[in-house]
């Protein structure tokens, strides 16, 4: 097979140099967003994520107020209630599945405009419930747009995003998401269960009027033949006054190289398969830190265990840390490297599940039971621990720890996941493996889910978070050999460096 790149010299073909040299001005004008517009294309797509965010946490104060609901048809039972919970994860992994087909058949815009459908027709189930069934149904529509928009959105921001702001357009999907369930978390506090899902709409319409004013990605316009297409929209991102020639001619040279669509003997090509096995593998361990558990479960959580404050408000200051959090790491990704914040973030998250671990092993009880179903069952006469008065120092330690825990995620295995899965894919494979990177992402959050209240009733709280803990351990070590830097470079450039191997990448 023909590497036209390989063993090249000069500057057009250097592909990730030691230094590179600051002098040269194209580079200035693509790195530098020289036109506000990218940003509103960004904003218009990560609406998707807003209500992905939303919907993803929806459970949090419903579950509790559906637990203690005098309408028997609505009513729950733990069993019922995991239902209600995990089931969203299969809408996603649903939704990552047709986006191997609806990335590359509808494009990237398109696909996120398609998924206001059943996020629509989700929300006004869950509104005018009147069974489990309209329930369980509204939360897979729901679920299966935000699996979605989940494999679309992070492409289609990648791909209109210069290099030199790539980082932090990247991790808008994330703080996004963030945003949404923070949302969830105050409405919570102040409307009732149904006209949160009322509420829910209202992101998406405004998602898909702003998005058909919005351009579709130039490099899928140009593997698509639409050449003049392509250049109007990047002319559009990049503004009138930008110099977009040299861009648009690697891009341009870049399709027309991946003009074919992969074949399952290129799929066993090294060069192919190692980007789309980091991908696939760190939205698996993404997945196993807990992150999905923790933030459905959060509510009933701290329900179970001795908290200083209601846990409705624990929730609610949980989720403005997280938005915090993912706001640190969009400022400082372009800046600090993804690695660095890779390593940062699995360190704490391994730290803060410790805690809680510890914490509800060999801590205090709650004081009296909560008002609300907690997650543990304990037998009569279980008096080993210690109960906790409400106002002790101690009864901080759930909060603090769970703060600790979404900070870490929030900094790094957050929004970097989904940013290195935009930025590592090779171009001919993207739309597909970003699909299936959310398939195998929301099957392991549907097993996550669905079995935690199972191994918490059945082994008690702290295990969990014990295995959390391992997890977290083993990120760092896949980080350490696995995941390469790719801070500063062109989609090209790491497209260039997973098919000629060149070492001087990843110093």
């Amino acid at each position: 097979m023909q590497e036209p790149l390989l063993g090249a010299e000069g500057q057009d073909y250097d592909t990730f140099p030691e230094n590179p040299p600051p002098a040269l001005g194209e580079r200035t004008r693509v790195g530098a967003p020289q036109n506000k517009r990218v940003f509103l294309a960004t904003f218009a797509a990560v609406l998707g994520n807003f209500s992905f965010g939303y919907a993803l946490v929806y459970t949090s104060p419903v579950i509790p107020a559906l637990e203690r609901s005098p309408d028997p048809n609505l009513s729950l039972t733990k069993v019922q209630a995991s239902w209600f919970g995990s089931v969203f994860t299969l809408g996603a992994a649903a939704g990552g599945l047709s986006a191997m087909l609806l990335n590359d058949l509808l494009g990237r815009k398109l696909s996120i405009m398609f998924s206001a459908v059943p996020s629509v027709a989700g929300y006004a189930l869950m509104a005018g419930a009147r069974g489990l069934w309209m329930l369980l149904l509204g939360r897979t529509l729901t679920g299966f747009a935000g699996g979605l928009t989940a494999a679309c959105i992070p492409v289609y921001v990648s791909e209109i995003a210069p290099p030199g702001v790539r980082g932090a357009l990247g991790a808008t999907p994330q703080l996004m998401a963030v945003f949404g369930s923070l949302s969830l978390y105050a409405l919570g506090l102040l409307l009732p269960w149904r006209w949160l899902a009322v509420a829910g709409e209202g992101p998406v319409v405004v998602m898909v009027l702003l998005l058909s004013f919005m351009p579709s990605s130039p490099r899928f316009l140009l593997s698509r033949g639409r050449d003049s297409e392509a250049l109007q929209a990047l002319a559009w991102l990049r503004g009138a006054d930008a110099d977009i020639c040299r861009e648009f001619q690697q891009i341009q040279d870049n399709v027309q190289r991946q003009s074919s669509r992969m074949s399952w003997a290129e799929a066993r090509d090294p060069r192919m398969y190692r980007p789309v096995a980091i991908a696939v593998l760190m939205r698996f361990l993404q997945q196993l830190t807990g992150i999905t558990p923790v933030l459905v479960y959060l509510q009933p959580i701290f329900n179970s265990t001795a908290v200083l404050l209601p846990p409705e408000e624990d929730a609610a200051i949980v989720g403005a840390v997280r938005l915090l959090s993912v706001l640190i790491a969009a400022l400082t990704m372009d800046l600090a490297g993804r690695k660095a914040l890779l390593f940062v973030s699995a360190s704490v998250m391994f730290c803060a599940n410790l805690t809680l671990g510890l914490y509800v092993h060999l801590g205090p009880k709650a004081l009296t039971p909560n008002i609300t179903v907690g997650l543990e069952s304990a037998p009569p006469g279980d008096t080993e621990q210690p109960l906790a008065a409400p106002t002790s120092p101690l009864t901080l330690v759930p909060l603090l720890a769970t703060m600790l825990f979404i900070m870490g995620y929030a900094m790094g295995w957050g929004p970097i996941t989904w940013l290195l899965m935009s930025e590592i894919l090779p171009l001919r494979a993207r739309g597909a493996a970003s699909g299936l990177c959310v398939l195998v992402s929301w099957l392991t959050a549907f097993a996550l889910t669905k079995s935690f209240l199972l191994v918490v009733n059945a082994f008690g709280l702290h295990v969990p978070f014990y295995f959390f803990s391992a997890v977290c351990l083993a990120n760092l070590v896949f980080t350490g050999c696995c995941v390469p830097e790719t801070k500063g470079r062109s989609l090209e450039q790491i497209e260039t460096f997973f098919r000629t191997g060149r070492r001087s990448f990843l110093r």
